[in-house]
């Protein structure tokens, strides 16, 4: 009898154990897919929705227990890392690295990496670039651009950092470069923000939510814009006079990863996630459910015809490994940026 229950009580222990727990974001483990993986594996998914705020909060809390798997973005796992070590290098060894983009392993290894350890896989991402009407296609084909007297008062973007960011490389700087050297950055952040105020004149409005910029690029009071990929490429299902363009400086980058929280307890689990849903099927899936493209692969050749054909007409291969990935933020810097954008906003 004792051994009969010694063997339940392994077998109870072991059935609970095949069970992954990811927290991620909403459109990355659609229900096809999660079931595919159960049949394929006999692992049970267990899925809960999140942001980068409350993966950092949940891990933080249980020092980084609860999650077998999260998908944070890259520029948020060096400093919580570095804080709260709540997550474990990865293993490339057990990662199939063959299915995904070189340059985001890459970009994500050089974000994610911190004393000598790496710890993120590039899983889903996207881009802020340009929305341009093909009426002004020929003008605008940088973020400068949008200071061109040829679209004066058609011009729109938000008054955020990616805006001083874009505007930076646009004039033949770079600023993620300047990140660690406080006096140069703020260099390149004055001559931005004279840029931004001799523009002011173009602007018909600083946008403030999606919606209201799709909706000024529907009606056609807006030809140009600094926006994000997925929204060119809804418009452009719409009209294919719209069309989301990777600006000449470089489209602006972000990925979310796969990390490992440091008490995982199914890490086998993760690592077979990972490359299951890195598959080029497979990744076109999350891409279909999310409308954000993946790291795996040739993925967007199963990707659905309308958001493909968007993609690769913004996309070619120069144009993303032209990319400038956001890396981690250091301290002050965001500060900094807030009252540039406040004098742009007040200035006449």
């Amino acid at each position: 009898m004792l051994s009969a229950a010694l063997a339940s009580a392994s077998f109870s222990a072991n059935t609970l154990a095949e069970e992954l727990r990811l927290i991620t974001w909403g459109g990355y483990a659609p229900d096809d897919v999660v079931a595919q993986f159960e049949e394929e594996t006999g692992i049970d998914v267990k899925v809960t929705l999140s942001n980068n705020e409350d993966m950092i909060s949940k891990l933080r809390a249980t020092g980084g227990a609860g999650f077998d798997l999260a998908q944070p973005s890259q520029d948020r796992i060096v400093g919580v890392q570095r804080q709260f070590n709540i997550y474990k290098p990865i293993d490339f060894s057990r990662v199939n690295t063959d299915q995904l983009q070189p340059s985001m392993v890459k970009a994500t290894q050089d974000s994610t990496e911190l004393d000598g350890k790496f710890y993120g896989v590039p899983s889903v991402w996207g881009t802020s670039g340009l929305i341009v009407h093909s009426s002004v296609a020929d003008t605008v084909t940088d973020y400068i651009d949008l200071c061109d007297t040829a679209v004066e008062g058609q011009v729109s973007y938000r008054l955020k950092r990616p805006t001083l960011i874009g505007f930076a490389f646009a004039m033949g700087m770079d600023p993620f470069a300047a990140y660690d050297n406080r006096d140069e950055y703020e260099t390149i952040m004055t001559k931005v923000e004279d840029k931004l105020i001799d523009c002011k004149s173009n602007v018909k409005t600083y946008w403030t939510g999606g919606d209201q910029l799709l909706a000024l690029l529907r009606t056609g009071e807006v030809k140009a814009a600094m926006a994000w990929d997925a929204g060119g490429w809804k418009l452009n299902a719409e009209n294919p006079d719209i069309r989301f363009v990777a600006p000449e400086s470089g489209a602006l980058g972000w990925i979310d990863t796969f990390a490992i929280p440091r008490r995982s307890e199914n890490e086998e689990a993760a690592y077979k996630w990972i490359n299951f849903v890195m598959q080029p099927e497979i990744a076109a899936r999350i891409t279909n459910a999310s409308g954000n493209f993946t790291a795996s692969k040739g993925a967007d050749e199963f990707v659905k015809a309308d958001l493909r054909d968007a993609y690769r007409e913004s996309f070619d291969d120069a144009a993303i490994n032209n990319i400038k990935w956001y890396p981690p933020v250091p301290p002050g810097l965001e500060t900094m940026e807030g009252q540039v954008l406040d004098r742009v906003q007040a200035a006449n």
